[in-house]
């Protein structure tokens, strides 16, 4: 009977390591209705991710990682970069406050702070450029006089536009003109300490910036190889990823060790954001992982996040339409599609989040006999501006739904993210609820997850709702 148990436990144990150990995720906030931490971090126990990168540092939120021995990347937001570059006094509070005060006996495996978030983007037009650096070296000496320094090492998440190619070669990989100054200064300061340099790698974005672009080459299937000297590139990541270390070389640091912060494939809200795409990406991706063979000029294991847990439905859109679709599970916690994280043939579902309760089975639809037709388009625009409708954007998976479903969606939409108060299902009049379920075979009409007080006041900062960018939408409908 014992060997038994012995051997039981043995299959318990093997079959909770899913996730290799160079693979974490990304955990973004910026939703109307996020999951409690509590049951966010026991599907990340669930699922055997080991590592996961914050984007703020949100102490509740944090503290429920603490004994887990998951390892953490905690964030410091883009807008409080020039408040930490004025006074080595605001970084010190801030490591005291976010760093030292969870790192007690059975505290929060703090590894790394990400100082910034793609703050060289080019749509910021330069707004981070001198506040950047100052603000690292401000939170890492801070680290290192609290004595945290050679276990916690502070980074900067940069953009993959931050470094081209005039030949989109490798080979000819330099940093932007405009941000060269200041990369050679940070990773110099990368190098002194230690660290990594963390970079946001996106075929997705290379694949729909660009009609002539390849698809294949977006994913793993070999075609359209790039043929840099001796060396054939037969997908962008990798392609991508030696250009970097030419950028690197160019400043004097080839050998800088390379995290890639971000990278993933979005499921909806664009034409090529799908789940059979994504699913098709993220094979290609672990099978390259779990190969160990790295790229061309960097051999060897490489260390990445997924990008990245949930769908965040308050996320700008600036972007795109997909930015709010990025998650390997849908916004209430259940995995999309199979997985083969291990790279090695098994390809299965990951664990569901457990324990999410939902709000009542009622929708908010179009009344088929309502008075005031004539205001139908204005109250459908209104309502997709203060909500989500990004899936009924062309190629999108609503985007083949009857006009009166349409605006249903729309409805629904609005009437979910404000937890079904009466009152969210009016417009004039056009609307009524139902209990029927109006979701197609390729388009979900949610009923949103109930959200406790506790949790909807610690994220209310983080999910700001991106409703500026969100008015495009009433006039695309």
């Amino acid at each position: 009977m014992a060997v038994l148990w012995a051997g039981a436990l043995i299959l318990v144990a093997t079959s909770v390591k899913v996730v290799a150990d160079n693979i974490g995720v990304n955990w973004g906030t910026m939703t109307s209705h996020p999951l409690h931490p509590r049951i966010v971090v026991q599907l990340l126990k669930d699922n055997g991710f080991e590592k996961v990168k914050l984007f703020d540092s949100d102490p509740w939120m944090v503290g429920y990682l603490a004994g887990t021995g998951i390892e953490v990347m905690l964030g410091i937001p883009n807008d409080q970069l020039e408040f930490l570059s004025q006074d080595y006094g605001n970084a010190k509070d801030w490591v005291k406050e976010n760093c030292t005060s969870h790192l007690r006996k059975g505290g929060v495996n703090i590894k790394y702070v990400a100082v910034g978030n793609e703050p060289f983007l080019t749509s910021y037009k330069g707004r981070f450029l001198k506040t950047t650096f100052p603000a690292l070296k401000n939170i890492q000496k801070a680290l290192n006089e609290a004595g945290l320094g050679n276990k916690i090492k502070a980074v900067v998440p940069q953009n993959a536009d931050v470094y081209e190619s005039k030949s989109d070669k490798p080979s000819d990989g330099v940093f932007r003109r405009d941000v060269k100054a200041v990369m050679a200064q940070i990773v110099r300061f990368l190098k002194e300490n230690g660290a990594p340099f963390v970079v946001n790698i996106y075929p997705f974005i290379s694949l729909t910036m660009n009609s002539k672009f390849p698809s294949d080459f977006a994913f793993f299937d070999g075609g359209h190889p790039i043929q840099d000297d001796n060396i054939q590139y037969n997908n962008v990541f990798e392609a991508n990823f030696d250009t970097l270390i030419y950028a690197l070389k160019d400043l004097g640091t080839p050998n800088l060790t390379i995290l890639v912060g971000e990278v993933g494939w979005p499921t909806d809200g664009h034409k090529k954001a799908n789940k059979n795409s994504a699913k098709k990406f993220y094979d290609g991706l672990f099978k390259v992982l779990a190969s160990k063979k790295g790229t061309p000029l960097r051999p060897g294991e490489m260390d990445v996040y997924l990008f990245g847990l949930f769908d965040e439905d308050t996320k700008s859109i600036e972007p795109g339409n997909f930015e709010r679709h990025w998650g390997i599970f849908d916004f209430d916690g259940k995995p999309k599609f199979t997985m083969d994280i291990s790279g090695k043939g098994g390809d299965k579902h990951l664990v569901a989040a457990k324990g999410v309760k939902y709000l009542p089975k009622q929708w908010c639809v179009l009344e088929s006999y309502a008075s005031n037709q004539d205001l139908i388009g204005q109250q459908t625009g209104w309502a997709c501006a203060r909500s989500d409708c990004t899936a009924l954007q062309d190629g999108a998976s609503c985007s083949n739904l009857d006009p009166d479903r349409t605006v249903s969606y729309a409805f629904n939409s609005y009437y979910q993210m404000n937890n079904q108060d009466e009152d969210a299902c009016d417009f004039e009049g056009l609307a009524t609820v139902v209990s029927k379920d109006p979701s197609t075979m390729s388009c979900r009409f949610n009923t949103q997850i109930k959200v406790d007080g506790a949790t909807r006041l610690s994220f209310a900062q983080g999910a700001v709702a991106a409703i500026s960018s969100s008015l495009t939408l009433f006039f695309l409908l």
